[in-house]
């Protein structure tokens, strides 16, 4: 019989057989067992180990599903032939560290990221037990993946909150849910490959739009700001037909688009037989006067893809986000995406129709705009009292974050400074297409997330590290 020289160990929590395969890989990769040889029978190694005949045979069984060994009839087991040179590349990789301790973010005392939310504020208790409540009711589509557009129930909701927050007129089937930005930005992406190879983008804009229309093999066309938004003349002497806006408050610059360029937009559209693609990702908040109507209450020839999402207005990890999308792209969508199941999961889609019903979120999105009012407010003031004239704000009408501009300073040294004294912020330099040309430093202040001694206690601290000489 051949050798076996096997120890095992009854106490480690690696199974007996798979010792005994472990084994058996080493000895014949190595060549100790060589090719052609007989393996033991199972009752003679059984034996010979004091194992369980079972042992052996699930041991055996994997090295037969793997290659290594094959059956003969009255052979027993025998070594196949294998691949020396390939077996020594196998041997030969390195082995990866595991670096996650590393890659931890570095925690801050004072932490203006843009996308936290208040989370002193969000109803938990309340999620849960209308999330239980749809548990309760045994339904079995909570089981599968659902309605290809979503939640029928959400979709109802949606219908009734966008006219009457958003000021759109709608039906169920234009509304399409989906889980997350990207994945939303993605699907328009594909339906409207066939209409143009080029999008314009606002110059700055969101950075994943950027990232998910290049994945698509689109060209961008950086259209410049001015003072109250979009360049609507410049978007006119363009190639593109695709035109993706954030009008309700420019992301990350903050302007507002007025009405005049919200109607030039649409025309524009209209001639050119183009779309807009209106990012609508947080017009909730809104601190003088009333909330905007979007884009889309505008559109009577049906050129506007409107986009809403939940991660701003209430919970970023429900992944839920959903659009509107014109009736005349309706059969495209169909067309293209006959085979794919709903992304977003029934049971947070269906909780989040319970909510809506029993008119929850409209009053989380009522407290928030006063919770977000007030930080909004010291973060203003703060700014102002600790850093007067020495930069500029924008964006200070709505949303849950604001631009600072500081002239002249070099925005690296200045973003270096504010770590090492434990303050994180966010340059705004990666939301430009291509290079910035202004001679200025842009960072974007979140306030969501923060305190509102936390904010006042930041901007000291900061304009400190900044200003001190």
């Amino acid at each position: 019989m051949l050798e076996v020289t096997l120890s095992l160990d009854k106490e480690s929590e690696t199974p007996l057989y798979m010792q005994v395969y472990q084994y058996f890989i080493k000895e014949i990769e190595t060549g100790k067992i060589p090719p052609q040889a007989k393996l033991p029978s199972i009752r003679s190694l059984a034996d010979h180990l004091s194992v369980g005949r079972n042992t052996i045979e699930y041991a055996y069984q994997q090295l037969i599903t793997e290659g290594y060994v094959r059956s003969e009839p009255r052979k027993r087991l025998i070594v196949n032939q294998l691949d020396k040179d390939l077996l020594s590349q196998i041997h030969t990789i390195p082995t990866k560290k595991d670096t996650a301790d590393v890659q931890q973010e570095k925690p801050f005392t004072y932490d203006f990221r843009y996308g936290n939310v208040d989370l002193e504020h969000i109803p938990y208790k309340l999620w849960k037990r209308h999330m239980n409540e749809v548990l309760a009711t045994n339904d079995d589509q909570l089981i599968f993946y659902g309605d290809k557009k979503g939640d029928i129930q959400l979709r109802q909701q949606l219908v009734h909150y966008l006219y009457q927050a958003r000021g759109i007129s709608c039906t169920t089937d234009e509304i399409i849910i989906g889980a997350g930005m990207y994945q939303m930005l993605s699907v328009i992406s594909q339906i409207l490959m066939k209409t143009n190879d080029t999008v314009a983008v606002e110059n700055p804009c969101y950075d994943g739009a950027q990232r998910v229309f290049a994945n698509h093999g689109f060209n961008l066309e950086a259209i410049s700001l001015e003072e109250d938004g979009l360049n609507i003349d410049q978007l006119a002497k363009g190639s593109a037909k695709t035109v993706y806006v954030t009008p309700s408050h420019q992301f990350p610059m903050g302007m507002v688009l007025p009405i005049q360029k919200r109607l030039r937009l649409i025309q524009w559209a209209i001639q050119n037989n183009g779309f807009i693609i209106e990012d609508d990702y947080d017009s909730e908040f809104r601190y003088q006067g009333n909330p905007i109507p979007a884009l889309k209450a505008l559109d009577r020839d049906e050129r506007v893809i409107y986009i809403g999402t939940f991660s701003k207005s209430f919970m970023p990890a429900i992944r839920v986000n959903y659009m509107v999308l014109p009736t005349r792209l309706l059969h495209t969508y169909h067309s293209h995406f006959v085979t794919y199941s709903q992304p977003a999961a029934a049971l947070i889609q269906k909780t989040l129709a319970h909510f809506l019903a029993k008119g929850h979120f409209e009053r989380h999105i009522r407290k928030m705009r006063k919770v977000y009012a007030q930080k909004h407010r010291v973060l203003i003031e703060a700014i102002h009292n600790y850093m007067g004239n020495k930069v500029n704000v924008q964006g200070t009408h709505a949303g849950v974050h604001v631009i600072i501009s500081i002239p002249h300073r070099n925005e690296t040294e200045l973003h270096e400074k504010a770590i090492s004294a434990g303050v994180n912020i966010y340059s705004a330099k990666k939301y430009w297409v291509g290079e910035s040309t202004a001679d200025t430093a842009h960072f974007i202040l979140g306030f969501g997330g923060m305190s509102s001694e936390k904010i006042d206690e930041g901007i000291k601290h900061l304009s400190k590290v900044w200003f001190a000489d």
